[in-house]
C-alpha cells in the first residue's frame, strides 16, 4: 500500500521536468564550461567529461524512471515490467561505461583511483545496483522464481531498490561538490558563473531524486495490480 494517499501523476510528471533539466545543465556545464567530450584527446579532461554526464544520464535520470514505470505508462503490467527491466539494464550499463571513463582519465593523466569517498561509493553503488538487477530479472522475469518467493521478494526489492537509488543520488552530489572543489583550487572562481551551475544542478539532481521517491510511495493509477510483478 502507498504511504501517501495522493495520485501520482503530479509527481512523474515533475519527474519528467527536473529530469530533462538535470540532463540539460550537466550538458550546459560540460560543454560550455569544461569543453565538450572526448573518448580519446590530448586533453584529457574531455574525457573526464562524460563521467559526470554518463552517470546522470544513467544511474540517476534512466534509474529514476525505470523506478516510476509503473507510476505512469498507460501500458499493461507485463509490458510495464519488461521496460522496467530494460530502463534499468541500459542504466547499469551507461553506469559501467561512466566509471571506466573516470579511470581511463585518471590513468591517462597519472592520478591515482580509488582514493576519494565519492569513488568509495561509487564502486559500491554500482555492485548493489547490478546485484538488485540481476535478481529482478532471475526472480520476476525469467527463469521467475515460485509466486511465494516472488511475492515475499516484492516488498525487500522495492525497498532496496529505493536504497540504492537514494545513494545514487547522494553520491551524484558528493561527486558534483568533488568536481567543483577540484576546479576551484584550480582557479575557477568560487562565486563565478560555473560554480553556481554546478551547486545548482546538483541541487536540482536531489529535488529530482526526492520526486522519484515520492512518486513510489503515492497512489497510482486505480486500474494498476499491484502484485509481485511490480518491481
Amino acid at each position: 500500500m502507498p504511504a501517501l494517499g495522493v495520485p501520482s501523476t503530479p509527481f512523474t510528471f515533475v519527474v519528467h521536468a527536473l529530469g530533462v533539466a538535470v540532463l540539460i545543465l550537466v550538458l550546459v556545464w560540460s560543454i560550455y564550461f569544461r569543453g565538450g567530450f572526448a573518448w580519446e584527446a590530448t586533453d584529457k579532461s574531455l574525457i573526464f567529461n562524460l563521467h559526470p554526464f554518463l552517470m546522470v544520464l544513467g544511474l540517476v535520470f534512466l534509474g529514476g524512471e525505470a523506478i516510476i514505470s509503473y507510476r505512469y505508462l498507460p501500458l499493461r503490467k507485463d509490458v510495464k515490467k519488461l521496460v522496467h527491466l530494460v530502463l534499468h539494464a541500459i542504466a547499469l550499463a551507461l553506469g559501467i561505461i561512466g566509471i571506466y571513463t573516470a579511470f581511463k582519465n585518471h590513468n591517462e593523466t597519472g592520478v591515482a583511483n580509488l582514493y576519494s569517498l565519492h569513488s568509495w561509493i561509487g564502486i559500491g553503488v554500482i555492485c548493489l545496483y547490478g546485484i538488485q538487477w540481476i535478481y529482478g530479472f532471475l526472480v520476476f522475469f525469467y527463469p521467475k522464481g515460485s509466486p511465494g518467493l516472488r511475492n515475499d521478494s516484492v516488498p525487500w526489492h522495492v525497498i532496496f531498490g529505493l536504497l540504492v537509488y537514494i545513494l545514487v543520488v547522494g553520491n551524484a552530489t558528493l561527486g558534483f561538490l568533488e568536481k567543483l572543489t577540484f576546479l576551484e583550487s584550480s582557479g575557477v572562481e568560487k562565486f563565478g558563473s560555473e560554480a553556481f551551475l554546478v551547486n545548482f544542478t546538483a541541487l536540482v539532481t536531489l529535488v529530482f531524486g526526492a520526486f522519484v521517491i515520492f512518486s513510489v510511495i503515492s497512489q497510482g493509477p486505480v486500474e494498476e495490480d499491484h502484485s509481485y510483478s511490480e518491481i
